[in-house]
């Protein structure tokens, strides 16, 4: 019985030493290090048009438009007008590749005054890539590509709020059937939904002017995860959850100007820290994991847990959230000029960049123009233009809401 006691204190204190230890290892040693949040297909997390690309990439609570699609398909049920229809296009990362593009179309049409439907589709190419077998010899060239459709249905509870559900299929051909480490790949699909609120009451009034406050919630790309070979392991697609406050303030019937905050957060597994392969691994030689979780594990258990997997602890998982804040001025609701911040830590991926951007409206269709404006020297994002068009049919007809 002294034997079987002893023993296990003896267990108990180790496993608290254990655990003091992965504390200590997770708050002291790891908190600095590098430790980027990846997955599968993550052209769904691009901002997709230039309004809110000229205003750091914040969306999710700014009053809605035909690209609401993207950033919260609740505000649909407000749109202003009894259908709308948006084109984008931006040349991306063109500081290293030439011929990478992303195209946008995003609309929505009202079905009565409480619902609305929406629909997108996105088309992101990769440019042009030559292939090789396992000693360099050409095997052809292919043309890269992923794509997106999805629908949503948004509807008003009252005045002041609105939710919708959307849905999502996701195809992305990488190497068109080639063979890539002796195994014939193929195209991965995943399908996705989004759950999104919005909520905005315009009655503020404040001293001499009058006010608009909204918040809006969006949780995105909640889906299968993706592979690109058959019986291999597959990755996470960017599951997102991203909110947001807007806050307007019109002047006069001419001039008002537009404050938004949005924060985002991958609700997938973060890689945790492994012991070096030369110290320590499992009867199968796998690595052993030193602090974190196991990141092979269901699309439910990865959401929840990416709340508190981070090897480095709350101070990781505090790192992993992206912060976006812009302005918008109108000038008599025909023109407009922007400007925004986008902040991402430099342990998790290390995207600080400022955006500018302009907006015209006329009766029929709207221009917006939207340019990135990056910290550092030589980023792979800096001078990205985007290029939207918008059309108002209400204008066609002479009829706004």
């Amino acid at each position: 019985m002294k034997v079987i006691l002893k023993s296990g204190i003896t267990l108990l204190i180790s496993m608290l030493l254990t655990w003091t230890a992965s504390a200590q290892i997770s708050t002291d040693e790891l908190s600095g290090k590098i430790n980027t949040v990846t997955s599968a297909v993550p052209f769904l997390t691009i901002a997709q048009d230039s309004r809110s690309g000229g205003m750091g990439d914040v969306g999710v609570a700014l009053s809605p438009d035909a690209n609401s699609m993207h950033w919260n398909p609740a505000k649909y049920a407000f749109a202003p007008n009894d259908m709308g229809i948006s084109i984008s296009y931006t040349p991306w990362l063109r500081k290293l590749i030439k011929d990478i593009n992303l195209a946008y179309l995003s609309g929505y049409k009202r079905i009565d005054n409480e619902q609305v439907i929406g629909f997108s589709l996105r088309y992101f190419a990769l440019g042009d890539i030559a292939f090789t077998d396992i000693v360099g010899n050409p095997t052809g060239n292919y043309n890269p590509n992923e794509f997106t459709f999805d629908a949503a249905y948004a509807r008003a509870f009252s005045d002041r709020f609105s939710g919708s559900l959307a849905f999502r299929f996701i195809y992305s051909n990488l190497t068109g059937g080639q063979f890539v480490g002796g195994v014939e790949s193929t195209p991965g699909m995943a399908y996705s939904s989004d759950v999104s609120f919005y909520y905005r009451n315009s009655d503020l009034i404040l001293g001499d002017y009058d006010g608009t406050i909204a918040f809006g919630a969006n949780i995105s790309n909640i889906g299968s995860k993706m592979g690109y070979t058959k019986g291999s392991d597959k990755d996470f697609i960017p599951i997102n959850l991203r909110l947001g406050t807007a806050f307007t303030i019109d002047f006069d019937d001419y001039n008002s100007l537009t404050l938004a905050l949005d924060l985002n957060k991958l609700m997938i597994p973060t890689p945790p820290e492994y012991y070096p392969l030369s110290d320590t691994a499992d009867l199968e030689g796998n690595p052993v994991i030193r602090a974190g979780y196991n990141p092979n594990v269901s699309v439910p258990v990865g959401m929840f847990r990416s709340f508190y997997d981070a090897p480095g602890g709350m101070i990781e998982e505090l790192n992993e959230i992206t912060y976006s804040a812009g302005l918008e001025y109108w000038y008599a609701k025909q023109f407009a000029i922007r400007g925004g911040y986008f902040h991402e830590h430099s342990t998790k991926g290390n995207r600080k960049y400022f955006t500018v951007g302009i907006g015209l409206r006329l009766n029929v269709f709207g221009l917006d123009f939207a340019y990135l404006v990056p910290i550092y020297q030589n980023h792979p994002l800096a001078n990205t233009l985007r290029f939207s068009l918008l059309f108002d049919f209400a204008g066609l007809k002479g009829e706004r809401r």
